[in-house]
C-alpha cells in the first residue's frame, strides 16, 4: 500500500506540473485524477448506471443562446490536445449512455490524457426540472449551435466528438456548422436522413400503443434484445422510465423525430457537396436498428477521412455491451490523428510499450493511418487522414470492419 500510494502521489505531481507549465488556468477546472478508484474492477451491468469515480465530475449549467446546458467536465485542457465531448442519445443523459464505456479500464488509460466534457440534452440529466407547459425545446439545428457556448466556456481549442444517435446528429451538425472547433468524430448508430410521412405515422402510431419507455427502447435496442428482454434491456427500461424526465423526454423524442435530413454528400457526387471535412469513425451493431442509416450515413462521407465499424454481438448499445471492442478502435482512432502513439500496457510491469491491443485493427489499416507524435508530444492539426495519404499514395480509406 506504500508503495502503490507514493506511485499515485508521483503520478500527481508529474500531472499538475505538466498542467503548470501549459499556463492553464487552474481557478477554472477541476483537476485531473491520474488514478481512478476501481479500476481493477470489471463492469457488470449494475455497474452501468452508478460511476465509482463520480467525485472526480464537476457539474456546470452553462447559458447559451437557447437555454442553459447542463455538463460535467473532468480535468484541464493540456496544450493543443482537444478535449473529449460527448453527447448522449434520446431517451438517456451521459451518465445511461456513456458511463460503462467511460469507467471500462483501458478508456480511462485513454482518457486521463484529455480532458472530458459530457453534454446533456436540455432538461435530460437526473433530477432536471419539468420545463413548462408551452416550453419550446430547442430544434436539432439549434442543440448543435449550443455547443460553441460548452467551447467558449471552457477555453476549448478544438474538440474529438463522441455521440449516440440523437447525439451523434447534433455532432454531425455542429461539424458541419463550426467545422474548426472539431478534431474528430466517432459517431454510433447516427442516423442522417429525416423522418418521411410514414416513419412519421408509424412513430405518431407507436406513441398512442406504447409507453414512452417502451418506444424509446425500440429506437435503442435491435428486435432480438427486445424479444429477449434480456436483464440490459429490463435495466434501461426502469431507468428511462425513473431518472429521465417524462415530459421533458417527450419533447426531445419529437424534436428528433422531427429532424431533417443532415445535408451532406460525398465529395464528386453532387457540385458543390458538403460533407464532414474531419476524420469520422462510425459505428453500428449487428442488426442494430440504426444500421441501414449508419450504412447510408458513412456513403455520404468523404472516404478518405470515415472508417465504419460494425460490430458483432453488440445490439443496439455498442458502447454499453462491447466496451472494450469500442475502446480498442477508439484508441486506433486517436493514433491515426496522431494521439496515443504510446500507452501504458496495464498487462505488463514495465514501461511504456506501443500499443498492441490494437493488432487486429491495425494490420487492416497500417497503409492508411500514421501517428504523428506520441501523448506528451504537441499535435499539429493539420495531420489528419488525407495528408497522411500524400505520403502513402492515393489510397481509398474507407475502411469497414467487422469485430
Amino acid at each position: 500500500m506504500k508503495v502503490l500510494g507514493h506511485k499515485i502521489e508521483l503520478l500527481t505531481g508529474l500531472l499538475l506540473q505538466e498542467v503548470t507549465m501549459a499556463g492553464l488556468h487552474e481557478l477554472r477546472f477541476t483537476e485531473e485524477k491520474p488514478l481512478l478508484r476501481g479500476q481493477d474492477t470489471e463492469l457488470e451491468h449494475s455497474d452501468t448506471f452508478h460511476s465509482a469515480v463520480d467525485t472526480d465530475w464537476k457539474e456546470h449549467d452553462i447559458e447559451t443562446p437557447y437555454g442553459l446546458l447542463h455538463v460535467v467536465i473532468r480535468g484541464s485542457p493540456k496544450g493543443n490536445r482537444p478535449a473529449i465531448l460527448t453527447y448522449h442519445d434520446v431517451g438517456l443523459n451521459h451518465k445511461l449512455c456513456f458511463n460503462t464505456f467511460f469507467n471500462f479500464e483501458d478508456m480511462q488509460e485513454i482518457t486521463k490524457h484529455f480532458v472530458v466534457c459530457h453534454v446533456d440534452a436540455p432538461g435530460q440529466q437526473a433530477g432536471a426540472s419539468q420545463f413548462p407547459q408551452g416550453y419550446q425545446f430547442p430544434s436539432m439545428d439549434q442543440l448543435a449551435a449550443m455547443l460553441p457556448s460548452v467551447v467558449q466556456h471552457f477555453g476549448f481549442k478544438y474538440v474529438i466528438g463522441i455521440g449516440v444517435g440523437a447525439g451523434a446528429y447534433v455532432l454531425a451538425k455542429f461539424a458541419l456548422i463550426f467545422p474548426d472547433l472539431v478534431e474528430g468524430l466517432v459517431l454510433m448508430n447516427i442516423d442522417p436522413n429525416g423522418k418521411g410521412w410514414i416513419d412519421w405515422a408509424a412513430t405518431k402510431l407507436s406513441g398512442l400503443t406504447s409507453s414512452l419507455p417502451d418506444t424509446v427502447l425500440s429506437h435503442l435496442f435491435s428486435q432480438e434484445e427486445l424479444v429477449s428482454n434480456t436483464e440490459l434491456v429490463q435495466s434501461y427500461r426502469q431507468q428511462i422510465g425513473s431518472v429521465v424526465n417524462q415530459y421533458n423526454l417527450q419533447l426531445f423524442w419529437n424534436m428528433y423525430n422531427s429532424r431533417r435530413d443532415l445535408d451532406i454528400n460525398r465529395p464528386g457526387t453532387v457540385p458543390n457537396a458538403k460533407t464532414l471535412r474531419c476524420p469520422v469513425m462510425l459505428v453500428v451493431g449487428d442488426n442494430a436498428p440504426a444500421e441501414d442509416g449508419v450504412v447510408e450515413c458513412n456513403s455520404k462521407l468523404d472516404p478518405i477521412n470515415t472508417t465504419f465499424l460494425k460490430m458483432a454481438d453488440s445490439g443496439g448499445l455498442p458502447q454499453v455491451t462491447q466496451p472494450g471492442k469500442l475502446t480498442e478502435a477508439f484508441k486506433y482512432f486517436l493514433q491515426g490523428m496522431g494521439y496515443i502513439a504510446y500507452l501504458k500496457d496495464r498487462r505488463l510491469s514495465g514501461g511504456a510499450v506501443p500499443s498492441a491491443s490494437m493488432t487486429r485493427l491495425a494490420r487492416s489499416r497500417t497503409a492508411s493511418l500514421t501517428s504523428a507524435s506520441s501523448v506528451d508530444g504537441n499535435h499539429p492539426r493539420a495531420c489528419t487522414h488525407s495528408e497522411s495519404s500524400e505520403a502513402m499514395g492515393q489510397i481509398n480509406h474507407t475502411m469497414e470492419v467487422s469485430c
